[in-house]
């Protein structure tokens, strides 16, 4: 293995902490408002989208309400003369509102990669039984769904649910997203997305399962075929060696990314809104993307 570049590495690391503004993005931010407000109805805009995706970006990195955000950013204008400085129902309002695309977060290959899909809890900030009352969850906790690019380590697709939808019901739709920015060659997963259905979807678009069987599993196809298959494998393998021959270790990818938004942006959630938490934790991926993207510059 080859030994880590360790000067590199606390460089991008310190990188991860710079948010740069100079005037010529502000010349920027003026042009795209006009753009923004061409043909608009209403009131017209008075700070642009990106603006806007900037506070919403110093907000979750530091973990900040609406008014501490207008607070930073009132003392952030004492040394860049001519930044605005909205107030906080402004940020608060247009923040809620921001499209968060990863597709420009995303390292684009050639060929195709291979995804890892598991999912974590999240903590509502204001929970208990408010959160149960009106977000009807059970555990007090919503569930975050992934797809994480093993390569890379970002993150390709993203769902959001309430605490009793299962893992394995959301494959589907995280390989359909990943599927939109990637070309999905294979997948890893463990024994919460095992299941026939999930193998022929897998089967049906070309990409190969690699899902932990059940422990009880037996060679049955009945109509799967690649599922009798990975089971004769196990048997004839056993798990470990299964494991080591299919790269199944790799999952660890998307294990390694719960833990590092935990630790970047905390463990819950600061939106009141189901709506909001979703693209709450939807911009923290694209945040925790672009971190990536830089460090492979």
């Amino acid at each position: 293995m080859a030994e880590r570049d360790w000067a590199k590495y606390n460089e991008d690391l310190v990188r991860r902490g710079e948010l740069l503004i100079d005037r010529d993005m502000m010349e920027a931010w003026r042009m795209e408002l006009e753009e923004e407000n061409r043909g608009k109805e209403g009131e017209p805009f008075h700070y642009p989208s990106s603006y806007m995706r900037f506070l919403a970006t110093v907000r979750a990195i530091f973990h900040l309400p609406y008014r501490q955000t207008e607070g930073f950013v009132r003392s952030l204008a004492r040394f860049i003369p001519g930044l605005p400085v909205p107030d906080y129902t402004t940020i608060a309002r247009r923040t809620d509102r921001l499209e968060i695309d990863l597709d420009e977060t995303l390292l684009r290959s050639n060929g195709p990669v291979t995804i890892a899909v598991d999912s974590t809890g999240i903590k509502a900030h204001n929970g208990g039984d408010w959160m149960t009352r009106m977000w009807r969850v059970r555990k007090g906790y919503l569930k975050l769904h992934v797809a994480v690019d093993v390569r890379t380590r970002q993150v390709v697709s993203m769902e959001m649910t309430t605490d009793e939808v299962g893992d394995g019901r959301m494959m589907r739709s995280l390989v359909e997203g990943a599927e939109g920015r990637v070309h999905v060659g294979r997948l890893l997963a463990d024994g919460a997305y095992d299941s026939r259905e999930n193998f022929s979807f897998l089967e049906e678009r070309g990409i190969e399962p690699v899902i932990r069987v059940r422990r009880n599993s037996v060679p049955r196809s009945r109509g799967c075929y690649v599922r009798k298959r990975t089971v004769e494998e196990v048997l004839s393998l056993g798990r470990a060696g299964w494991s080591r021959a299919h790269g199944y270790g790799m999952r660890w990818a998307v294990e390694g990314l719960f833990s590092a938004l935990k630790r970047i942006f905390g463990e819950h959630v600061m939106a009141r809104k189901f709506a909001n938490a979703a693209r709450e934790l939807l911009l923290k991926a694209a945040i925790y993307n672009s971190f990536l993207m830089a460090m492979y510059r």
